[in-house]
């Protein structure tokens, strides 16, 4: 099974998250990036084209043998399905259509959900929320893994079969970590995503619902496009909390590598992220960063020193809600 990691907890500061201090500094110095924020024109037309790319593949894969229909949902169609859940991410930040446009934005990522074959947007939306305005918050920060992912996945092998399992972890630990109640939108979201799921049932059979759902489990766990889920938060280096890479998969998935200047400005669309880093390039460019994600899976399996325990955890006070 391999050495245990040396870390037997998170590394627990007492200082405030460091995207809200160097934001300031930024906007002070640079107030030119405020026009960076607003919706990404082109976002809207990229999901679609990758939703009916989605929809065409449904049809494609109706008579193929099983073991194709699971090989091209890992090699092709998780990778889109990846791709969708971060194009989801964005949507949450309202950068499809404005923020003024929120209930637009909330319905285009149902829209986005759909080849996914599980609804997502709606719970996404609801605990990411959180995710920034509580970055590492104990009990409010549903990124962070459970003291018992931290205790139990901490050799070679445990590590492995913790990262093909983490779309589990990340569907059940909001409901022991942080719990909260259904929203009518997540109903929503479950009634139309089951019904399109039906439909390609009736129409096509049970081959292309098992190559969407199949596609989103085996990429959101063991798969190259899942380092981001390693590589922008857990501690590769002591006193960094945050990561951003930027290595070529940014060109799959809407730029969430740039995750520092995301994190900063979570209003900018990700097409536009690398324009932060360009401006202000005196804050990024001496930060530790990542240029590959797959070294980082295996930099996190085989590395004692990393595990589930490598997170930066703080203890939040709750924000008043406006």
């Amino acid at each position: 099974m391999g050495n245990r990691v040396t870390r037997e907890d998170f590394e627990w500061v007492y200082t405030e998250q460091p995207h809200t201090q160097r934001r300031k500094e930024i906007l002070a110095k640079y107030p030119e990036i405020k026009t960076l924020m607003g919706p990404d024109p082109h976002l809207k037309w990229i999901v679609s084209g990758m939703v009916f790319t989605q929809l065409l593949a449904c049809y494609l894969v109706k008579d193929l043998a099983w073991k194709w229909v699971f090989f091209w949902a890992y090699a092709f169609g998780g990778c889109i399905n990846h791709s969708l859940t971060l194009a989801i991410h964005d949507i949450s930040h309202n950068v499809a259509f404005g923020n003024k446009q929120a209930r637009w934005n909330r319905w285009f990522a149902v829209f986005a959900n759909l080849p996914i074959g599980i609804p997502y947007s709606a719970s996404f939306k609801k605990y990411h929320i959180d995710h920034h305005r509580y970055l590492g918050g104990d009990s409010l920060d549903v990124d962070i893994p459970t003291d018992f992912e931290g205790w139990f996945f901490c050799t070679p092998l445990r590590k492995l079969l913790w990262l093909i399992l983490q779309p589990l972890f990340y569907s059940l630990r909001p409901l022991y970590v942080n719990p909260k109640a259904i929203t009518r939108m997540e109903i929503l979201n479950a009634l139309v995503q089951f019904s399109i799921d039906l439909i390609i049932y009736y129409l096509w059979g049970l081959k292309p619902v098992i190559y969407l759902i199949a596609g989103t489990i085996l990429c959101l766990g063991f798969h190259p496009i899942s380092g981001h889920f390693i590589a922008e938060h857990y501690m590769f280096l002591k006193g960094y909390e945050t990561y951003s890479y930027y290595g070529p998969l940014n060109w799959l998935t809407f730029n969430v590598g740039y995750h520092m200047e995301h994190h900063d400005f979570p209003s900018i669309p990700g097409c536009r992220l690398p324009m932060v880093k360009k401006i202000a390039a005196e804050y990024y460019d001496n930060l530790p960063h990542h240029q590959s994600w797959i070294r980082v899976l295996w930099d996190f399996v085989f590395d004692d020193t990393l595990g589930p325990y490598s997170r930066v955890k703080r203890l939040c006070k709750l924000a008043k809600e406006s």
